[in-house]
């Protein structure tokens, strides 16, 4: 596991759950990372695995011949150098999300999980999730007519953790892709699940966009409550948006709406709204499902609960 900071701490434990999983070496650019993930280990009753400290220590891992996959948990920057230089030794790999950050860096994973015949796997918890995935079945079987629409997003407020200098994001560089990029910095959480809805790559391809964000307010106001008008958090300059929306058309003639807004005080929200020729679903801000012959009117609790047991996907009956 490489990256034990927010995301690599959890992996450690979820792992451990996994009885046929061995963690062998652990890698992070702090010693104490290191030594909370082996406390980890012995809590879960798991053995101590080889600790590597250094910003390129990741290398020596990728380079070790009793290792079969590489789990990187590191800032987005390094997801996708990480997992070529994995790829190049031999190794699979698992990626936190955003797999890359640029179109060049998606081409080197693509290029070169082919030529090395390597899996490359970008973790995109969500589709995962109970509700995607019931309605997931439900679309694949019909229930709503033809997808025509979906929404998603990532409405998610993080002012508190992108400026927490001691316990937020390592080196604050979340913080810094706010600085310097404007658009839907992470698209995943709300495009992963209604992706697989529409059948992306499956008979289905985005075909184009338009991506338009609101001025930046929030970090700023933030900033300036929190340390004062004149700190340096309040008066640098913010590149991305509050607000961004982004439709994409795909080539099938469907629509797809996904927000991101970390920056506001709004309660989360990755929406998840499936709209067909015959029905209706959405998870947020108010889950219900929508059906013909009475489409203006959500289904009675007792029936939503119904219809999500009836078509609870196979992957959550077999491993709940």
């Amino acid at each position: 596991i490489v990256g034990l900071g927010m995301r690599g701490q959890g992996a450690v434990e979820r792992l451990s759950f996994i009885a046929e999983t061995k963690i062998v070496a652990l890698v992070d650019v702090r010693q104490a990372n290191v030594d909370s993930a082996q406390k980890t280990l012995e809590r879960m009753g798991r053995p101590k695995a080889d600790g590597y400290i250094g910003a390129e220590s990741y290398k020596e891992v990728c380079e070790r011949n009793d290792i079969d996959l590489i789990y990187v948990c590191t800032h987005w920057d390094l997801h996708a150098p990480i997992a070529v230089y994995a790829m190049e030794h031999g190794k699979h790999v698992a990626t936190e999300i955003p797999g890359a950050i640029s179109v060049e860096e998606a081409w080197q994973l693509v290029n070169t999980a082919e030529r090395t015949r390597r899996h490359m796997m970008m973790l995109e918890n969500c589709v995962y999730d109970f509700f995607e995935m019931a309605t997931l079945n439900m679309a694949q079987k019909g229930v709503f007519g033809e997808l025509v629409h979906a929404e998603g997003a990532y409405i998610h407020d993080l002012r508190w953790l992108l400026f927490d200098e001691k316990n937020g994001y390592w080196d604050m560089w979340r913080l810094k892709h706010n600085e310097l990029k404007n658009g839907c910095l992470y698209p995943m959480h709300g495009l992963g699940p209604v992706a697989h809805a529409l059948n992306i790559h499956r008979g289905d391809r985005m075909e184009y966009l338009v991506s338009v964000s609101s001025d930046q307010f929030g970090l700023t106001a933030y900033a300036k409550e929190k340390f004062g008008d004149t700190s340096s958090y309040a008066t640098r300059n913010y590149a991305r948006g509050d607000m961004n929306t982004t439709i994409i058309k795909t080539e099938n003639g469907k629509t797809i709406n996904i927000q991101h807004d970390v920056t506001s005080p709004r309660p989360y929200s990755r929406i998840h709204m499936l709209s067909g020729t015959k029905g209706f679903a959405q998870k947020w801000p108010k889950k219900g499902i929508a059906l013909e012959p009475n489409g203006h009117s959500y289904l009675s609790d007792a029936a939503l609960d119904s219809i999500l047991k009836v078509y609870e996907h196979p992957i959550v009956t077999e491993i709940g």
